[in-house]
């Protein structure tokens, strides 16, 4: 009985044949250059932006110099400007809306991920990140009619009753109540973010080997000892990450934080009750009334410290995940 064994040809022959045929070594080289141009285009846009708002913003850099990052004053009127109350308020706002929602995310992706049963898993998940599909003028409407009331006749009386005596917290709850401050603002930024950081924290918890969980069980942990040793010190470099993405989305919200923070820069305050501005907000809020050359190019340079406070934070982000990824976060500890 006579078999035919399929024949197979040394890797030089099947090299030297697709070079013959010439179409699978052109189509990798023309695959090679369009994703080297689409790669590439990225950051001839990313450079275009910065060159575009350096160019129109150059009148109010020469003007005012490194002192528009440090002076508070902003005063069309008589031309001076300085863009340190929307640097603090856009800080702030965001740094409140981190602390509020990282939190609150990862308690639901460990919920969804570890402990849900299967038929609850999709539901919450969809619902949660059902929020993140909601235009953010809707918030801001919500924010203004709702929220702003809500904190203005119980919750911040009740923070400035209880907190405000306390030595150095107490001057987050200092001042007039008014309901539309830099606490509102970034109450309505936390919401925008939580699916955002759930959903990437969910699907971080979810990679994390089986293997470390069944270590920690076997030497006999619980369900929570376990999340505590093994899941979390796994997973800690994507949470960081994904509250950074996060924060990033914060820094840039526009339209909710206009409707809601009370939209003054009268002063800087350390009190989380005082009406202020984001760098997003001033620039909505106020660029159609730039009506001299200097007060439109210092909207513009407000638009460029917002892009370099950005990068800023997301360079720093992506120190934090890389020293933490660094660190025996998958090792199983006793």
């Amino acid at each position: 009985m006579h078999i035919d064994y399929p024949v197979v040809l040394p890797t030089e022959h099947l090299r030297a044949r697709r070079i013959g045929q010439g179409g699978c070594n052109r189509g990798d080289r023309i695959f090679h250059g369009v994703a080297v141009l689409l790669a590439g285009g990225g950051i001839a846009l990313l450079a275009g932006i910065v060159v575009l708002l350096t160019y129109y913003s150059q009148d109010s850099i020469f003007r005012f110099g490194p002192s528009f990052l440090s002076d508070s004053t902003w005063d069309p009127v008589f031309g001076k400007f300085g863009a340190l109350p929307y640097i603090y308020g856009t800080l702030v706002t965001s740094l409140v809306a981190l602390v509020i929602a990282t939190p609150v995310a990862l308690a639901a992706a460990l919920y969804v991920a570890e402990y849900a049963p299967p038929w609850l898993r999709e539901p919450v998940s969809f619902l949660v990140e059902m929020l993140a599909v909601i235009p953010s003028v809707i918030y801001g409407l919500w924010g203004f009619f709702v929220l702003a009331p809500i904190l203005r006749n119980w919750i911040e009386p009740f923070l400035q009753n209880t907190l405000g005596p306390t030595p150095l917290v107490g001057a987050l709850f200092q001042g007039s109540i008014l309901g539309r401050d830099l606490l509102t603002g970034g109450i309505i930024l936390s919401i925008m973010i939580l699916p955002t950081v759930m959903a990437i924290s969910r699907e971080v918890i979810l990679a994390v080997p089986n293997t470390q969980r069944e270590g920690m069980i076997a030497i006999g942990a619980t369900r929570w000892e376990t999340i505590l040793g093994a899941v979390l010190p796994y997973a800690r470099s994507g949470i960081i990450g994904a509250a950074m993405l996060g924060l990033a989305r914060a820094l840039g919200e526009t339209m909710a934080v206009t409707m809601v923070i009370g939209n003054s820069s009268l002063k800087i305050s350390p009190s989380l009750f005082t009406p202020g501005y984001t760098m997003a907000s001033a620039i909505a809020n106020q660029f159609t009334e730039a009506d001299t050359q200097l007060y439109f190019s210092a909207i513009v340079e407000v638009a460029l410290v917002l892009l370099l406070v950005s990068a800023v934070v997301n360079v720093v982000a992506r120190v934090m995940v890389w020293s933490f990824s660094r660190g025996p976060a998958g090792s199983v500890r006793a």
